[in-house]
């Protein structure tokens, strides 16, 4: 690494290291489940349940298996039929969309904000038709959508509000009237995914679902266990879809650290900032005064910039790079539409083609950093 010496090797996400910070708690909370053998509902999974309601000031958190089912769920909850439009952002990833499509709903994709990534206000407005009945924005990379105008339309409309915050958990919006919400906890339902590279990530697959609506909450356990509400009698076609006990011990140690998590995210993140302010070829990830920001991804947008030849720079000098996403949902082979061609979502297709991550986790150290920064700054010159 030349004047940088020994440096840990670099890694998108370093879970090892995160690990062996928590080691100790994580592994007794690990055992506790082995001990009891409550592999499966009760015990643990009740403690980050209340905990994480407490965390996230809601009144109602249902633990399921992953981020996409926690989707599939809400929107079952939500009693729509075949022929139902539910509008998402096009750049996004694709379970958003999958859910709607497998539900035999009709997906209704529209442009992004260039500047922020997250769905278009003008965008949505111009495709609410009769048939919409849901809006789902995605708060992506872990900044929240305008919430305030999406809840102003879904009023006016009728809509139900479903919350992606599978990567903004921890991040606040602020209301114009000076209200503090917690993302996912906005709208009429919020769900999240605790994949292990998500900000609160288990050991394994897991996903969440928030609201403050009793009557939603009561369909949404159901439908997670079967459509059960007392044992063996089905009320509704259900799924089966649970945090299993040992990813719920993970999650509440994990849980403990979220701010702390989100404040190191916050700081990597001020250090590329500044680190690349000295170029206009790179534009840095836009914040908005309404939102927190907990940079479950650093996205950059090359301003004329060769992003494979920087891709390839960077991974010689042993530094990874992604791009989320490279193609937007309408032109992605399963859900080619008559409805949509090239064209038709400038600002999402632009992205695609010039947006690039970089490493972003809790344990990123200056010196990993400045090496990376520099080496961005070498190639982009």
């Amino acid at each position: 690494m030349g004047e940088f010496g020994v440096m840990k090797n670099i890694q998108m996400v370093d879970l090892r290291s995160q690990y062996e910070k928590i080691k100790e708690e994580v592994n007794a909370g690990i055992q506790d489940v082995i001990d009891t053998t409550t592999f499966i509902k009760g015990g643990k999974v009740n403690d980050f349940q209340h905990n994480l309601e407490a965390y996230l000031n809601v009144k109602h958190v249902i633990p399921v298996g992953n981020g996409t089912d926690a989707l599939q769920i809400a929107l079952m909850a939500m009693g729509l039929k075949p022929g139902d439009e539910v509008i998402t952002p096009t750049f996004t990833f694709i379970a958003t969309a999958e859910v709607v499509a497998l539900l035999g709903l009709t997906p209704v994709v529209v442009d992004v904000d260039f500047d922020t990534f997250n769905i278009s206000i003008e965008s949505l407005k111009k495709a609410i038709t009769p048939k919409t009945k849901a809006i789902v924005p995605v708060h992506l990379f872990g900044q929240n959508a305008d919430m305030e105008a999406i809840l102003a339309l879904a009023k006016e409309h009728n809509l139900y509000v479903l919350e992606d915050a599978c990567q903004s958990i921890g991040s606040v919006y602020t209301f114009s009237d000076g209200r503090q919400v917690q993302s996912g906890c906005v709208g009429d339902i919020g769900c999240t995914s605790f994949f292990p590279s998500k900000n609160l990530g288990c050991f394994g697959d897991g996903g969440a679902i928030f609201t403050n609506n009793d009557e939603l909450a009561a369909k949404m356990r159901s439908i997670a266990n079967h459509g059960m509400v007392v044992r063996y009698y089905h009320d509704v076609v259900g799924v089966n879809s649970r945090l299993d006990s040992i990813q719920a011990a993970v999650l509440d140690v994990k849980l403990k650290k979220l701010d702390e998590y989100c404040s190191n995210r916050l700081s990597a993140a001020d250090y590329y900032d500044a680190a690349f302010s000295v170029t206009d070829k790179l534009i840095t990830p836009a914040r908005i005064a309404q939102s927190s920001h907990v940079f479950h991804q650093y996205t950059l947008k090359l301003n004329g910039v060769d992003r494979a030849g920087l891709i390839k720079y960077l991974a010689d000098r042993g530094i990874p790079a992604m791009i989320y996403y490279p193609v937007p949902l309408h032109l992605q082979k399963a859900y080619q539409d008559a409805r949509y061609k090239a064209g038709d979502f400038p600002v999402a297709e632009k992205l695609s083609e010039c947006v690039m991550s970089l490493p972003m986790h809790t344990e990123l150290s200056e010196e990993q950093l400045e090496y990376i920064t520099k080496s961005v700054l070498e190639f982009v010159g």
